[in-house]
């Protein structure tokens, strides 16, 4: 057997649980959505210190559309928000910040916002947080299989390492370790090509109460995992 790497070099978390975390309370979903963000920098700050390079979070699915127009709404308001204030902090911390999914569907401001973050930290050296937003790993598959076509790439030449340049984390490793919050056990359109081999880990704690006892105890988790790739 092959033997878990540790630390992760890559983690990925479908943060899950934002809304029953506000109805437990008797808050309004998007005062769950709110907690769920003043969560994020916490978190990416031990995954950090344990030594991750790279921490991708999934914030909004391309399903997520079909939600309450209130509900999207507020979501959108809030990644706006996110951007302006954490992104000044997330540059002089060394983090660079990357996007993962669609952008075409954002308006016209948020998508410079989204790039503009981008583009500030794009030399940044330390770890890398990957902000799956208006994203679905078939939309993603099929966006990429889409560019190979118009191409021009013979089919002779399409194989697994050429068709991963074309998906949205062309320059980042597949996630060793994929944890989901919230109680649910399924991937939910979550990086289905990169998590072919990840390791999974799902958790009853709701995202907004997600922190450093539960880190740990995922960490510690996935040290005593074995990864055979297939291998004997």
């Amino acid at each position: 057997m092959i033997q878990t790497n540790y630390p992760p070099q890559h983690v990925a978390i479908i943060m899950d649980g934002n809304g029953r975390w506000a109805k437990k309370r008797r808050l309004p979903r998007l005062a769950g959505h709110n907690a769920g963000g003043e969560n994020i920098r916490p978190v990416v700050k031990i995954f950090a210190d344990y030594g991750v390079k790279y921490l991708t979070l999934y914030m909004f699915s391309t399903e997520n559309w079909n939600r309450p127009r209130i509900e999207v709404a507020g979501l959108l308001g809030l990644l706006a928000k996110k951007i302006d204030h954490e992104t000044p902090a997330f540059h002089q911390e060394n983090i660079r910040l990357v996007h993962l999914g669609r952008l075409d569907r954002l308006s016209q401001k948020l998508r410079e916002k989204v790039k503009a973050a981008v583009e500030l930290t794009k030399n940044n050296t330390g770890l890398t947080l990957c902000l799956a937003f208006d994203y679905g790993g078939r939309d993603e598959i099929v966006q990429a299989a889409s560019r190979i076509a118009d191409a021009g790439i013979p089919t002779d030449n399409i194989d697994e390492s050429m068709f991963a340049r074309y998906l949205y984390s062309t320059d980042i490793p597949d996630p060793d370790l994929v944890i989901r919050t919230g109680g649910e056990s399924r991937l939910s359109n979550f990086l289905l090509w990169q998590a072919a081999y990840s390791e999974l880990y799902f958790t009853p704690v709701l995202w907004p109460d997600f922190g450093l006892k539960d880190v740990e105890e995922v960490l510690s988790e996935y040290k005593r995992r074995q990864r055979s790739f297939g291998k004997i």
